[in-house]
């Protein structure tokens, strides 16, 4: 991180800037495989105490979540752990592409971030977010780069005096300047904007 870190702030005076303010990310790595992808399935659109709660219970009734065990639980036994609909076909179409080998989870941090990303979002369910949360955090990616994360965009506007918040693809466009660390720029500008809302006394 700490080379990240400097290489960032040679090419882009801003990042500099940013981590000089105490944008300094936190180093933070889950368990990479089926279970730690499973979770961020799970935990989409819900506060992190429903995620919880739910994850529990679909560990409760599979005793282990792999691969296989998901492909081969029935889809009423899901449903009583709180999963809705669409997050049960996208862990079963994620279950069917691992068990099948479409999908191989172990060779995705030795990839280039663009078609680690590739390769996960062809899975049906699993979106470019979910995608990138899972190169970050859990395969540690230094490349992955969450262009349509909202604190990233916002975070992005405010470091860079940006007249409006800049789309997915604006975002994009500006995190070439920090390849092959744009993962750590990602994690520098969420630590920024946890800085900004803390000023604004929005978070705590």
């Amino acid at each position: 991180m700490e080379r990240a870190l400097a290489e960032l702030g040679a090419a882009d005076p801003v990042m500099g800037r940013l981590v000089a303010q105490g944008a300094r990310p936190a180093l933070r790595k889950r368990e990479p495989g089926f279970a730690a992808l499973a979770w961020i399935v799970v935990g989409q659109q819900v506060s992190v105490a429903s995620a919880a709660a739910i994850w529990a219970r679909v560990q409760a009734r599979l005793g282990s979540v792999t691969a296989e065990t998901v492909a081969g639980a029935d889809a009423a036994l899901l449903k009583s752990a709180g999963l809705s609909a669409p997050k049960i076909r996208t862990l079963r179409a994620l279950s069917e592409a691992i068990v099948s080998g479409t999908l191989a989870l172990d060779a995705l941090a030795d990839r280039p971030a663009d078609e680690a990303h590739a390769a996960l979002t062809a899975v049906k369910g699993i979106g470019p977010w979910t995608a990138d949360i899972y190169l970050l955090f859990c395969l540690g990616h230094p490349d992955a780069f969450p262009a349509g994360d909202l604190a990233v965009q916002e975070a992005a506007r405010l470091a860079y005096a940006l007249d409006a918040r800049p789309t997915a693809k604006a975002l994009e466009g500006m995190a070439e300047r920090w390849r092959p660390w744009r993962g750590a720029a990602a994690k520098v500008l969420w630590a920024y904007y946890r800085i900004a809302k803390q000023r604004e006394g929005v978070v705590g």
